[in-house]
């Protein structure tokens, strides 16, 4: 029988000993869903109901990421808040935002669905905003299934995150100061957080102007 921990303001709850036969249910029962999304790590399921500041942030950096990708002439498909998820490894994940960038773009444009466990490659980049509770706790599930990068946002600042191979042989996320992902446009980590707070408080046009502007910048400079 599931067993609940805790359930915290933003709408979280965990629940544990839940089955992946039951997982599946619950991720299969509205798939156009928008929330609440599932989180599972081997018979351990978060729900998370996102908040409205949540939202926002995410809705913001997915701007960005779209409107910065733009500029620079990379070409990206979004995945959004797909759910991604492997049964031989129990664990699964509905990210924020996701992209997969030129690499694996041939490998899913087009398909009206993904299924890592048919052979689609898992997201480039993820975006994750945890607001109330640290997600460290959801990077393993990110680095198991294989995700590189990692922007996450913490209500207060952007962090990039990248999938490192330790000198143990295990894998694991260490904090960056530019998005590997873009090199060699040198995107740091500290102008992406100062963006991601004007585009909470400024008038869209105005603020996507001047993100186009300082890719336009990166992109001359490179």
């Amino acid at each position: 029988m599931a067993e609940a921990l805790k359930s915290p303001p933003e709408g979280r709850v965990t629940l544990r000993n839940v089955g992946w036969e039951t997982y599946e249910r619950l991720v299969e029962e509205d798939p156009n869903r928008s929330a609440p999304r599932f989180f599972y790590d081997r018979g351990e399921l978060e729900i998370v109901s996102p908040s409205f500041e949540h939202e926002q942030i995410a809705r913001v950096i997915a701007s960005l990421v779209e409107y910065l990708l733009v500029e620079l002439d990379v070409d990206v498909v979004s995945a959004g808040s797909t759910t991604f998820k492997r049964e031989d490894l129990l664990r699964g994940f509905e990210p924020d935002a996701s992209f997969y960038f030129p690499g694996k773009i041939p490998q899913v444009r087009g398909k009206r669905r993904l299924s890592l466990d048919a052979g689609d490659p898992p997201p480039d980049l993820v975006v994750e905003v945890d607001i109330t509770s640290p997600s460290g706790s959801k990077l393993p599930i990110y680095a198991r299934l294989g995700v590189p990068e990692v922007w996450r946002h913490d209500g207060e600042r952007l962090a990039i995150l990248r999938l490192q191979r330790q000198e143990t042989g295990e894998e694991r996320y260490d904090e960056i100061p530019e998005s590997a992902l873009l090199a060699p446009f040198r995107v740091p980590a500290g102008a992406l957080s100062r963006f991601v707070e004007e585009g909470l408080t400024s008038e869209r046009p105005a603020w996507m102007r001047r993100v186009r502007e300082w890719a336009r910048e990166l992109r001359e400079g490179s």
